[in-house]
């Protein structure tokens, strides 16, 4: 037991050492802005932004935030934003590789601050949509597994970030799913349950859109509507991912709205023409929320407009009231030709993968949390067991490397976990196949690749639990 105790505090040592040299993490993040510009060609109005991924157009982006305090529809409006807010502070702890040290991190009681603020995060979405990318993102350590390949995430797991008084718990789940699905990928019952558990005991939900999929970005899926529509009380954020992926940036404006059903925080968003030529071009449309004449921002939005040609109309909860309208129950036959949902409170635009505008997302959600007691000790990043997080990495690398449905058939048998003389990691794990040509598939010519999966998990374990890990991978068939 001494010798476990002594490595754990070497790590949380050089984990402290390392962030106090480091100094604050960030997770990146694009500038935004916007302007109006005026020039020949026939062109007037043109509203421009840094967005993830792309070059400075002069025709048409989107920041990354659209509504609220310095968001993108505040830039697209030339409302001065505020000053950016201080680098984002801690970096995060590492976890623990031994079970049982985990378990008491677990079992801690949470070292609460004075005033504690805390907000439970659902993240759901299309299968593939980068939940766990951006999970792992906002967390700034990877403990989630992530593939290209649908179902990557099989069970619900919780992330942990604590930064001053405030607690973020996400709850990263699997896709959304139907039963045909998962019974063609050969998915546990908790792969259909996990999701909606999550929403019941979530205070927010992300929702995330792979907007490079052009089947599928202009409506949400019928799984996803379905869940909105049962925990209609629960704030909801709509985040538009891989926009750096996306090559004609104003298809974002369209997406926007087909998600929405052209309504955000209760106020109709309405499509005006950005581009001023002549009739043999074809103008693509930005979009702008509409408030309330007598409202303070349709004040600024008013002053903003002059000369930009935007329109403007009343508030979509009544005219002149300013007040959004609550959402509803709604019924399978409520959904049976809808897109979008009406009641999303903000959107975000970002690349998760490349940590572009993470940030933005991040100090949102820190501002949501609210005053209430943490649930877990300031130490602890995952309720996942180290073990846990072993098999889902390597999974992710399996389905990586495996063509079509096997690697969905692959079993995972861990024979040896131990700590080394010199305080390394030592796993040995033997994966289970059904067939004698998946183990050739799985080996590879020379061995290649059971030899890369091994090497790439192996140092994304490092990265995870802060030590050296040496990883042996066994290859057999099923008797």
């Amino acid at each position: 037991m001494a010798a476990p105790m002594a490595t754990a505090a070497a790590r949380a040592a050089l984990w402290a050492a390392g962030a106090a040299a480091a100094g604050p993490l960030r997770l990146g993040a694009g500038a935004t802005g916007s302007r109006a510009y005026s020039g020949g060609g026939g062109r007037e109005a043109l509203w421009w932004a840094r967005l993830p991924g792309s070059r400075w157009s002069g025709i048409l982006g989107i920041p990354s935030r659209w509504s609220g305090s310095s968001s993108a529809l505040g830039s697209l409006l030339g409302i001065p934003a505020q000053a950016p807010p201080a680098a984002l502070g801690q970096h995060p702890p590492p976890v623990a590789t031994d079970k049982e040290e985990q378990r008491r991190l677990l079992q801690n009681q949470p070292d609460q601050p004075r005033h504690p603020r805390v907000l439970r995060i659902a993240v759901i979405g299309a299968p593939n949509a980068g939940k766990s990318t951006l999970s792992n993102q906002l967390l700034g350590r990877k403990v989630f597994p992530v593939s290209k390949k649908v179902h990557t995430t099989r069970c619900k797991a919780r992330g942990v970030i604590t930064q001053q008084d405030t607690q973020l718990i996400i709850l990263d789940t699997p896709g959304l799913t139907n039963p045909l699905k998962a019974k063609r990928h050969n998915l546990d019952e908790a792969m259909l349950t996990d999701p909606w558990d999550s929403m019941k005991h979530a205070d927010l939900v992300l929702v995330l859109v792979d907007v490079s999929d052009r089947w599928t970005r202009n409506s949400l899926s019928k799984e996803v509507l379905k869940c909105l529509s049962q925990f209609p009380h629960i704030p909801s954020v709509l985040v538009l991912n891989k926009v750096d992926l996306l090559k004609k940036k104003f298809l974002l404006l369209e997406i926007a709205t087909d998600l929405t059903d052209g309504i955000v925080n209760g106020k109709k968003l309405e499509v005006k023409s950005a581009l001023k030529q002549d009739s043999s071009s074809s103008a693509k449309s930005p979009l702008h929320e509409s408030k309330a004449t007598g409202s303070p921002f349709g004040q600024e939005r008013n002053q903003a407009q002059e000369g930009s040609g935007l329109d403007r109309s009343s508030d979509v909860g009544g005219a002149g009231t300013g007040e959004a309208q609550e959402p509803k129950h709604h019924g399978p036959e409520d959904l049976k030709d809808t897109k979008g949902w009406p009641h999303f409170q903000e959107i975000f635009m970002l690349a998760a993968l490349r940590g572009e505008e993470v940030d933005t997302l991040k100090r949102y959600l820190l501002m949501q949390a609210k005053p209430g007691p943490w649930e877990f000790h300031s130490d602890v990043l995952t309720n996942q067991s180290p073990q846990e997080i072993c098999d889902n990495i390597i999974r992710e690398k399996i389905l990586e490397y495996l063509p079509l449905e096997v690697p969905y058939g692959v079993t995972q048998v861990t024979d040896i976990w131990e700590e080394g003389e010199c305080g390394e990691l030592l796993i040995v794990q033997s994966l289970l196949v059904p067939r004698e040509s998946h183990k050739r598939m799985l080996i590879g010519r020379g061995g290649k690749v059971i030899s890369r999966i091994a090497q790439e998990a192996g140092q994304d374990l490092m990265n995870a639990f802060l030590c050296d890990v040496r990883l042996k991978l066994k290859v057999e068939v099923k008797s």
